[in-house]
């Protein structure tokens, strides 16, 4: 089979499925902002019809993973159809879950579903007292940690990941001991977000200073990392790793963006740059129900403009870093999100240099 000319000079490997408009839990931090969903309600989702035509498209353009996100995925009425048609397809799976709906039937489901198969769970804290109060749901962390112990049970060892803020900063050793003792494979760390729900926690004080993230990351790969064998996120951008990191070989280790490879779709069926079109109409770049794909991938001019701008356009302290041809601005959603252009540096980097917090050495 020929090749349409889009997947030859840039492969679509992945899309994120934002398959719901609906969460069940209100989190403080959240940059999607969905809807609350309670028991008995139902907020619109993706059609299975067009989850499966955007799959049969997307496999000639180069698809050989997916990512089901929200809102919450599990919510979706019809998740069991839509995985199977990602194991029928032979493709790569990855979930992002609060672990609420993780049941053991669930679990056995995701891991029954493809070949490989990656969750991540998200946990604030030890304790219910810290991730209730960030979830905003009563008893969300003891269904949480229910799930994460159905799924070991099923054979998937899931991804913590804890979002930082000033609440649960003294618990990011706790978490990484709690991960080895239930059975996690790896555990990410998140840093609060200047965007949409986060501006808010930023506003009431909640948020790390730069000054304390830089200080946060350097303990981290001074004294935490080394004490563990699971695979570890820190969080911080590529400029504040050690060489070994950057370059290593382990998985997981840091490696290229993948912003060149990857296309998300919201719950009504657009394409969009990632889960920010919820909020950033310029960066939707179509509707799966009436566009090809192959023309959305091949002819959006805010794609062809990122892959022709990419990394020399990146302005301030991204422009001039020596690894952004790594990290590729870290996050161009949240870089634009805060200044309405593509080619803005990323938040941390550049209050880190005007904090005088960079670091010298890996300055161009």
């Amino acid at each position: 089979m020929e090749l349409p000319a889009s997947a030859v000079l840039h492969p679509l490997h992945t899309i994120y499925f934002y398959l719901t408009e609906g969460c069940n839990l209100k989190c403080r931090h959240c940059w999607i902002d969905p809807k609350y969903q309670g028991e008995g309600e139902q907020h619109p989702s993706l059609d299975p019809s067009l989850f499966r035509k955007i799959i049969r498209e997307a496999i000639p353009l180069g698809l050989t993973s997916v990512r089901l996100t929200g809102g919450e995925p599990l919510l979706h009425p019809a998740i069991g159809e839509l995985l199977d048609c990602i194991g029928e397809n032979g493709l790569q799976l990855s979930v992002e879950t609060n672990g609420l709906l993780c049941s053991p039937q669930t679990a056995q489901d995701l891991r029954r579903s493809c070949e490989t198969v990656f969750v991540s769970v998200s946990l604030d804290g030890v304790d219910a007292a810290t991730h209730d109060w960030m979830r905003r749901v009563k008893g969300a962390f003891d269904k949480a940690v229910r799930g994460i112990h159905n799924l070991v049970e099923a054979g998937i060892h899931p991804q913590l990941i804890m979002t930082i803020t000033r609440r649960n900063v003294g618990q990011v050793e706790q978490i990484v001991r709690m991960a080895e003792s239930i059975g996690a494979e790896s555990v990410k760390f998140n840093h609060l977000q200047p965007t949409s729900r986060g501006s808010k926690m930023y506003e009431n004080g909640e948020a790390l200073s730069i000054g304390e993230l830089v200080a946060l990351g350097e303990w981290m790969e001074r004294t935490l990392i080394p004490s563990t064998a699971l695979r570890i996120d820190p969080g911080h951008p590529v400029a504040f790793r050690p060489l070994g990191r950057i370059f290593g070989n382990k998985p997981g280790e840091c490696g290229l963006c993948g912003i060149f490879g990857v296309l998300g779709v919201l719950a009504g069926g657009k394409y969009a740059l990632c889960g920010i079109g919820e909020h950033i109409p310029e960066l939707v770049f179509g509707n799966a129900g009436s566009d090809d794909l192959d023309s959305v991938w091949s002819e959006n001019p805010v794609l062809n403009d990122i892959r022709n701008g990419m990394p020399h356009r990146l302005q301030g302290i991204c422009g001039e870093c020596l690894f952004r041809e790594k990290c590729l601005g870290s996050c161009i959603a949240q870089n634009y999100y805060a200044k309405r252009h593509l080619w803005a540096p990323f938040w941390y980097c550049q209050q880190a240099y005007e904090a005088g917090l960079f670091p010298s050495a890996r300055l161009r």
